[in-house]
């Protein structure tokens, strides 16, 4: 129960970027921008490889589910901080300040699955290639897909069950732009030390699992890769390396918003490095796979001409 001089918080007052106010419009002007470039760049890989026949292969099936991932998560986030930046202020209701850090969440750890099971796809491809059709069949992509997101939301939701149930009091604001686990825990007012512990059990189901997965599967096919002829080892490289890009940009980016800060880093400035994990990775998808992707371009195009 909150003491009788503090009041239990209904709201959350977001700080946002307050100290940039008088960049305020240019703010606003470049996340709207890049959020609508996400959106734009993500939803054309949902729609060609949803309706062009040669994109519908199992690595496209989990790039297309890792875009409404990226949609998903930065519509959770952008939208409301667009808000804040052009009235100077942000405040959200208890229950959706939640609602907030539980989709965010969902969709990010969604992300650490997907990436993980793409790189399962880049190693039956390239060390069982004979293997690979029987083995990667749509039943399974399915399987996979779903299962990600099942287990995400079930292990999100008992966490979030728990952060709902301690006492929030006296202190109502974050020092950040959205509601992220780190700034809500600390304005709890109940011990948190069993929740602390309980959210390290999950993280090494949900983030050091699939890395290590990620990163063995790497190292079989690198192995597997220098035992095949030079012009076979560079057919390979070209079809593991946009997803290559995809674990660095991804899993680097998580590294230094979520364990560099707590060898040092200040919360304040955690707030500026956590925009690399809101808006990097969900801008690499459109450009590494379809700016830069040989047949992405030709289901551009052809869908173009089904268009027109």
């Amino acid at each position: 129960m909150c003491e009788e001089n503090q009041t239990r918080v209904t709201q959350i007052h977001i700080i946002a970027f307050q100290s940039l106010q008088k960049y305020r419009s240019p703010l606003f002007i470049v996340f709207l921008l890049t959020y609508l470039f996400i959106l734009v760049g993500n939803l054309l890989i949902i729609v060609l490889v949803t309706i062009i026949d040669h994109l519908q292969t199992p690595m496209y099936f989990f790039l297309k589910h890792l875009s409404i991932a990226d949609v998903l998560g930065t519509t959770t986030v952008v939208p409301v901080m667009l808000n804040i930046i052009f009235a100077a202020e942000g405040i959200l209701p208890f229950w959706g300040c939640f609602l907030q850090m539980s989709l965010f969440s969902i969709c990010g750890f969604v992300q650490c699955f997907l990436i993980a099971v793409m790189s399962y796809d880049r190693y039956l491809a390239i060390c069982h290639p004979l293997r690979y059709s029987s083995l990667m069949g749509p039943e399974l992509c399915l399987r996979l897909v779903i299962g990600s997101w099942l287990i995400i939301v079930v292990i999100t939701s008992s966490e979030i069950f728990v952060i709902i149930r301690l006492e929030y009091c006296g202190l109502d604001y974050i020092d950040h732009f959205f509601c992220d686990f780190g700034p809500i825990v600390n304005l709890a007012t109940s011990d948190i030390s069993m929740l602390l512990l309980q959210d390290i059990v999950y993280s090494i189901f949900t983030f050091f699992f699939p890395f290590s997965l990620t990163f063995v599967t790497y190292i079989c096919i690198f192995i597997t890769i220098l035992k095949i002829s030079s012009a076979q080892r560079r057919k390979a490289f070209s079809t593991c390396s946009s997803h290559l890009v995809t674990v660095f940009a991804y899993y680097g980016t998580l590294i230094i918003v979520y364990i560099v800060p707590s060898v040092g880093i200040t919360s304040h400035i955690n707030k500026y490095i956590s925009l690399l994990y809101l808006t990097v990775t969900p801008l690499m998808n459109p450009i590494i796979y379809s700016l830069r992707n040989h047949e992405m371009k030709r289901a551009a195009q052809k869908m173009i001409i089904l268009i027109f």
